[in-house]
Order: C-alpha cells, then structure tokens, then sequence
C-alpha cells in the first residue's frame, strides 16, 4: 500500500512537466492541422483574410491603370491662317486670345513676308504681304486697311522691343476671317431677310436735300433689291413691305420663324447738324472682350456675350464682302467695316447678321444722291452681286436684265 501511494504521488508531481511537454507539441499539431485545412490543392492559401486589413484585390477583377503619360510645359502659340472652311459655330464663346502677337513672327510662322515700315513722317505704318492678301496697319490707330477695304480693329496696334504687335483678338476674330475669303457662310437654306430700317411714326433720319426720310429710302432699296435676289434662286423674306412701324424684336423673330440663312439691314447715316460726314459704313457686332468702334451712349460692356456672338468670324466675313461690292459700285468714301453693340437689330440673331449704312443724309451731296432712283438701284445692284455670289460662285456680276 505504501509502495503504491509513492508510484502514485511521484507520477502525479511530474504532471505539471508532462502538460507544459505535451501542450507545446499539441499546440503546434493545432497550427499544422490548421494551416493544411487552409491550403489550396495548387499549394495557395485561400479563405484566410488578416484581421483589420483589407481584402487584396486580384489582377483579373481590376486592371491595373496605365502609367499618366509624361508631360512638359505647354508653349504658347500664335494663332494660324484658317486652311478651309470656318466650323459651325458654337453656342457659348470659347475661351478669348489675350495678348500681344508680334507681325513679324506670326508672318513668317504663316508664310507671310516680313512686316514693311511705310515712309511717312507723321504716322508709323507697317505693310503686311502675301501671294493673296495684303494689309495695312497704323500703330496707334484702330483704323487698318485689308486688301481693298478699311476694317476697323478693337484695339490699336503697337510697339513693344520696336517691333509692330497685333492684338490676339483682333488676328482670330477680324483679320483671320478676312484673310479666309474662302471660308463658307452658312447658307443652308438659301433663305435671307431684308431689313428696311424705321417706318411707321419712326422715320429715321432726314434729308437736307429735300423733307423725305429715311424709312422711305431704305424701303425702295429693300424693293430694289429683292427680285434681284430671287431671280438668282434666294427665299426672299422683309421685314415690312409698307410704311408700318415693326420692333426690334419683331424684326430678329421674323428671320428665326423662317429659318433665315443671314439677315441685313439697310439704312442711311446722318451726323446732324454736322455736314461734312460723307460714306459708307457697314457694320457687324463686336466680339466679346473687345471694346467697340461706335458706342453712341450705349453702355458698351467688353464682357456681354450676344446669341449673334456664335457668329463672329462669319459676320465680318458678311460685313466685309457687302461693304467692298457697294464701294466698287458706288464710288464714295470708304469709312471701313465697324464693330458695334449699340444696333439692338443685330444682337440678337442666330445666324450672320449686319447693318449697310448706304450714305449720309445729313451731307449735302450724298442726300442729292441718295434721293434719286439711279443711286439706290445700284445700292440694290451691288448688294445683289455680293449675295449673289454666295450662291453662284463662278458669276461675280448680274446680268443686264438684272440690272
């Protein structure tokens, strides 16, 4: 009895050493077991996710994204001579040119010739060539001379380091599209409105020559002008056809409701009481971030942005071609293509609109003219050959029986 009771004690004080021997390996067959259980046939541990840390993401669910492309510091460039036909234009102005270009770079970067100082000992005018064009600039003066018409220019050129500079936006917005004579205007349609300004109890100016008014005029020449127009395949729409009193508004709706190709309006000047004003003017409306040629009180805003302002580019194109064909037929004074804000008839249209000042009733010999029945047919007759052209390209001038 007593030799049991030793056998037992002494088993039972090595207990202790047998569990701390025993725990350790069966711990590490529990890891063992569990590691084999987790691992996949193709020897991948799968199903097992760290605590707290996210899941990985494999290369099949998601592609890795391409490196970003190396980049280097953007140059600025000069604006370049339009190659074909201007673009539809868009609904909302693109973000302005600002700044100076120098002539000689942009003329040499364009095939142009070199910038050429003019002799003059009051003025410093530079001439700009190339195998189509030519153009005359004056630093100081808005007033510029392209090809065979004066065109006025938002801001005047000038010197800087000695050398002539251009505004930016005067090269995309006037001198590009003029010098783009093949651009096309958007005739889609061959539908024009006739604009004969004033009427009704607004008579518009009057004639020193005699006590007739404007509206009557500008009502003949839109009668003058209109069959010339439609015998040559244009959809021929006025604004009034009698001595009745018609909106501004009314006006711009009537071109929209027939889906007008271009719109013109047809007036006469006046500087009253001043005499000495004599020619013709044709006017467009002034592109956004570009100060106006003629305000006349009207609170000229740079930053005002005009449905009409879509058409940049076109309206000058317009503007400049109507101004050289009554120049060509009329022989008056050449007081240049302007840019203004003021004519509320123009501001706001959705297509290529301009205005036609056809001379001065306040000069004493422009209202003579202006009074016979001779001079405002060939007003109809050179508006007639400028549109005309649109159409029918190959044929510069009318026929005698459209005469």
């Amino acid at each position: 009895m007593k030799l049991e009771s030793r056998l037992i004690f002494r088993t039972m004080s090595r207990v202790p050493q047998l569990w701390k021997f025993s725990s350790g390996y069966f711990f590490l067959f529990v890891l063992l077991l569990a590691a084999t259980a987790c691992r996949a046939p193709g020897g991948k541990v799968t199903g097992v996710t760290p605590l707290n840390e996210p899941a990985p993401v494999r290369l099949a669910d998601k592609p890795m994204p391409a490196p970003p492309a190396p980049t280097e510091t953007a140059k600025p460039q000069l604006p370049a001579m339009a190659s074909g036909p201007l673009a539809k234009p868009a609904p909302r102005p693109p973000t302005l040119p600002n700044g100076w270009v120098p002539l000689e770079v942009w003329a040499g970067t364009n095939g142009w010739s070199k910038p050429r100082l003019l002799d003059s000992t009051t003025t410093l005018s530079y001439a700009l060539q190339s195998t189509n064009h030519s153009s005359r600039f004056t630093i100081g003066s808005r007033e510029a001379r392209v090809d065979d018409a004066d065109c006025w220019l938002g801001f005047p050129p000038k010197l800087i380091n000695g050398r002539p500079h251009i505004h930016a936006l005067d090269l995309e917005k006037t001198l590009l599209p003029l010098w783009s004579r093949n651009g096309e205007l958007p005739i889609r349609n061959r539908v024009i409105v006739l604009d004969p300004g004033h009427g009704g109890d607004d008579p518009g100016s009057r004639s020193v020559a005699a006590m007739r008014f404007e509206k009557e005029f500008t009502l003949d020449w839109a009668r003058r002008l209109r069959p010339l127009l439609e015998t040559r395949g244009w959809h021929v729409f006025v604004t009034r056809t009698n001595d009745a009193a018609v909106s501004l508004a009314d006006r711009v709706k009537l071109a929209e409701d027939v889906r007008a190709d271009l719109f013109v309006s047809l007036h006469f000047n006046s500087a009253s009481p001043g005499v000495n004003s004599a020619g013709l003017e044709t006017y467009c409306l002034t592109p956004m971030g570009m100060p106006s040629n003629v305000t006349r009180n009207y609170a000229d805003d740079p930053n005002e942005f005009f449905p009409n302002n879509a058409f940049d580019e076109q309206n000058v194109q317009l503007a400049a071609r109507l101004h050289r064909s009554v120049l060509a037929e009329t022989n008056r004074t050449d007081r240049g293509v302007h840019r203004a804000r003021f004519m509320g008839v123009l501001r706001g249209h959705n297509r290529p609109a301009v205005l036609i000042e056809g001379g001065y009733l306040s000069n004493p010999e422009e209202a003579e003219l202006i009074g016979t029945p001779a001079y405002r047919q060939k007003l109809a007759h050179a508006v007639a050959r400028a549109l005309n052209g649109l159409l029918h390209p190959e044929s510069s001038r009318l026929t005698r029986n459209e005469r």
